[in-house]
């Protein structure tokens, strides 16, 4: 006989109990205890139960499987083992952990004989239900009242239970969980709201079976909202809850556009091809005859790459044939990212951002805002590779359009090679002070551009081709840079310049009479392109030198202590030969109708331009100035002061030229640019001839001072001014704002970053009380002529004004808007009014432009869960049927 004593913690203190069992080690009527699993109470009041028994025929019947792991149990409060039942019974907060399922309740009941569990919650004085179930197998949780599972057979019974699926939530009043994991629900619900015992909406079902990463059926549901049933109904419901991508079909929305009929918009089919590629087809079509193709192709390779292509092509029909508002235009859109990763190479890198659109395009289709008030656009796609970091590759296509003048340009391609600059006379070794040539250092720049330019209408016509304009050209400078008396920098430079042309122009006079756009021209200039390789060579040699002079005066008192004044005074010589001399065989001329000689470049037009025609030997000068002043300042508490630039630069230039034979003076040249107040700034350019104009505008070469005792006469004047506001809730606040741990981006994946970059608009940013925004710029530009000794000004002032701003009126309000005055029209420019809602785990959107081409506005109501993204209510009057 074996005596075994058992202490069991109740409430804190021990009772002991005795148990006398027989032991035959070879009879069947035995019970049997491994030496390794006897019962130990912790340190921790939690207590060691054993984790199997085999029971003999004559005391309980033998179990028929066994465990397949370790059952771990523990209890905050006590554990009780009853032998003769075989129960381990566990209170408050008790966890039994089983591989890996995890059941978590105030009150655990498990038998050793059934290995089966049941769990529930406990009822404090309060009355109120603590401590409830819950159970989690993997990746699957459940919350419910009570729980029965059978750890042999994988099965169990839930009541009132709550689980999370994909991105949606199950309710039900009892729930059976298969072997297989599968779920089986009577009388129960699916919502994506958070609220887990009173959701704001659910669809609401008798049964439903829940297969695991895969899909949720149900039978005939309905839909509730705030516990009132609602008419909206299915006859049976299908609802994605396998995690990542998942093809099927998009609904589309549905309505009817005054111009363009019924509608179905943005339908199609998501194909999720595999796990680094999708395609989004949707489309929209209109009983009038309008229809739209819009496929979006994503990619992506972690640590490699990513991108999406979205391609669209629009047939748009607004009115009834033959009536006088009837319109088609057949448009398509063509956009391309692509990103590589800064991990994927480290000395290569291939980018792309394409942006095609034709001319009506954002008029019909806009994307968002800032696309239909744009009218340039354009695209580069580039790759960047280096040897070493010492030689460099570039090769770029690019494409820019304006869809007001219709005019493309397309480059492909551009090549561009240069290197670091080098030293060629640096000895290796140097020890000590370098000499001055050793600072003698040139470079190399190739480029080679293939180009065309042309309307939009002709870009694919034939013979457009023939329009392209290429060139390859070569760049080598020389410089030595010198320092003279220690405070002047003296530096020589040799430039030379080889293009490389295919093709070449013959120009003449031709006295035939031309009959064009109805007007007849008698004689005119004939332009022929002659095919062939030309070499087309030029050089010139410069020297500048340059030295800095810096005035200072310091005050003792006063808010201003000190005032700097930095000048920069420079003067150089440029020489370059004449390169219209017969023998570089560059230029030609022939005899126009009136008798003249007419002197012109073979390569006029070319992409690279041609070699100067007239030899000049400039000498340049020029003088800079910087003026600050230093005040005390609060916020630096290292040296108590602020430097404030009063003039960022103010600059004087101009050249005089050696080979002419007269007005050898260039125009004075005067620029000048400041900030005031962080927000203001100011710039400023001019130009001032000093030499008279006869009676029909044109200089002779006498000096201003010596007729009309002036020094310079004034041609042309630009004053830029600009003022930004950008102010918030930060700006105004005592104390400066704590920064969060961790930046709101870590929050979000990758994809939704980049759907945020890209779609601004469809994110609201709560951090953020209230912002306002506010731009002005005004431009006044004069041209001064002069007709028979009358001047005349050309004035012209541009002025454009622009603010938007957004409020959060409540936490769960949020207005925003945009507009700007058009001084021209005299009126608003672009004006939007935005209110957005949040209503948990719906939102609400209105949107509306009041005036203007796009005037419209929208409404939505919506399930903010993509999975139940075709919930929603849309009503809206587009800008097209206005």
């Amino acid at each position: 006989m074996i005596s075994i004593a058992w202490i069991f913690v109740v409430g804190g203190s021990e009772k002991l109990f005795s148990v006398n069992f027989l032991q035959h080690n070879n009879d069947e009527n035995s019970i049997l205890f491994p030496p390794d699993t006897l019962p130990v109470v912790s340190d921790s009041l939690k207590m060691s139960v054993p984790d199997s028994l085999v029971v003999s025929d004559s005391l309980a019947k033998k179990a028929k499987t066994t465990l397949e792991a370790k059952v771990e149990r523990t209890a905050n409060d006590s554990i009780i083992q009853d032998l003769k039942n075989k129960k381990v019974y566990l209170y408050g907060n008790a966890v039994v952990t089983y591989g890996d399922i995890k059941l978590e309740a105030a009150y655990i009941e498990f038998s050793f004989e059934t290995n089966q569990v049941y769990a529930r919650g406990v009822t404090d004085s309060a009355g109120i239900v603590t401590g409830t179930p819950r159970f989690t197998d993997k990746t699957q949780t459940f919350e419910s009242k009570e729980i029965n599972y059978n750890f042999n057979s994988k099965k169990g019974i839930i009541n009132s239970v709550v689980t999370e699926d994909g991105a949606g939530f199950l309710h039900g009043s009892q729930v059976k969980k298969m072997a297989d994991n599968s779920i089986n629900i009577k009388s129960g619900g699916y919502t994506t709201c958070n609220n887990k015992e009173h959701p704001h909406f659910e669809f609401r079902f008798a049964k439903s079976k829940v297969i695991p990463d895969n899909k949720i059926v149900t039978g005939p549901a309905y839909l509730v909202i705030e516990g009132m049933p609602t008419p909206l109904a299915v006859p049976f419901g299908m609802f994605p809850n396998k995690s990542g991508q998942r093809s099927g079909i998009r609904i589309p929305t549905y309505g009817e556009a005054d111009k363009r009929g019924f509608y179905f918009e943005n339908g199609g089919y998501y194909w999720a091809i595999n796990e680094n590629i999708d395609l989004d087809i949707l489309g929209d079509i209109y009983t009038r005859g309008s229809w739209a193709l819009k496929p979006t192709l994503r990619y992506i390779k972690r640590y490699k790459y990513s991108g999406n292509l979205n391609t669209s092509y629009a047939i748009n029909i607004t009115g009834v044939e033959g009536a006088a508002d009837y319109q088609k235009s057949r448009d398509f859109r063509i956009r391309w990212t692509h990103q590589q990763d800064a991990k994927a190479h480290p000395s290569s890198r291939f980018s792309a951002n394409v942006n095609i659109v034709s001319s009506n395009f954002n008029t019909f289709n806009p994307v968002n805002t800032e696309s239909y008030l744009s009218n340039e656009f354009q695209s580069s796609i580039a790759y960047q590779t280096n040897w070493n970091n010492k030689y460099f590759l570039t090769a770029n296509a690019s494409h820019r359009q304006n869809t007001k003048t219709k005019v493309v340009n397309v480059t492909l391609p551009s090549i561009t090679f240069n290197t670091n600059k080098i030293n060629p006379l640096k000895r290796k070794n140097s020890i000590g002070k370098s000499k001055w040539y050793e600072e003698l250092n040139m470079g190399y720049t190739m480029k080679a551009e293939n180009t065309i330019s042309l309307p939009d209408s002709l870009l694919f016509k034939p013979g457009a081709l023939t329009k392209m304009r290429n060139g390859i050209q070569h760049n080598i400078p020389i410089n030595l840079p010198l320092k003279i008396l220690k405070h002047f920098s003296l530096t020589n430079s040799i430039n030379i310049t080889d293009r490389m042309y295919f093709d070449s122009r013959r120009k003449s006079w031709v006295n035939d009479t031309l009959f064009e756009n109805n007007d007849t021209i008698v004689g005119y200039e004939k332009i022929d392109t002659i095919a062939g390789f030309s070499n087309v060579f030029d050089y010139n040699l410069s020297t500048n030198l340059s030295t800095k002079v810096y005035g200072m005066v310091n005050f003792k008192k006063g808010p201003i202590r000190a005032i700097r004044h930095v000048v920069t005074p420079r003067v150089g010589f440029t020489y370059t030969p004449e390169f219209s001399d017969p023998k570089w065989n560059y230029y030609d001329s022939y005899v126009d109708g009136d008798g003249v000689e007419q002197v012109y470049s073979r390569y006029e037009g070319s992409i690279f331009g041609s070699p100067p025609e007239s030899k000049s030997g400039r000498i340049n000068f020029g003088i800079s100035n910087n003026l600050e002043i230093k005040v005390r300042s609060k916020k630096d508490t290292i040296t108590g002061m602020k430097k404030i630039p009063l003039i960022e630069d103010f600059s004087i230039s101009g050249s005089y030229d050696l080979a002419r034979d007269s007005l050898n003076l260039s125009y004075i040249t005067m620029s000048g640019r400041t900030r005031l107040f962080k927000n203001f700034n100011i710039n400023y350019s001019s130009s001032w001839d000093p030499y008279v104009l006869d009676s029909l505008g044109k200089q002779i070469n006498k000096f201003e001072w010596t007729e009309n005792k002036r020094l310079l006469r004034p041609t042309q004047s630009t004053w830029n001014f600009g003022a930004s506001w950008k102010l918030s809730q930060k700006d105004f606040a005592k104390t400066p704002e704590k920064k969060p741990e961790q930046p709101p981006s870590s929050m979000a994946s990758e994809a939704e970053l980049n759907d945020i970059q890209r779609n601004p608009d469809d994110y609201v940013d709560w951090s953020i009380p209230w912002s306002l925004s506010i731009n002005y710029n005004l431009r006044y530009s004069n041209n001064i002529l002069y007709q028979d000794y009358v001047r005349s000004d050309t004035r012209k002032v541009v002025q454009t004004l622009g603010f938007s701003g957004d409020i959060n009126i409540t936490p769960k309000w949020k207005v925003s808007a945009q507009s700007g005055w058009d001084f021209e029209n005299k009126g608003l420019s672009y004006t939007s009014l935005n209110i957005y809602r949040d209503l948990h785990c719906w939102e609400m959107r209105f949107s509306w432009v009041p005036i203007g081409p796009r005037k419209s506005w929208n409404f939505s109501l919506n399930v903010k869960a993509s999975v139940l993204q075709d919930l929603k209510l849309t009503k809206k009057k587009d800008f097209r049927d206005i």
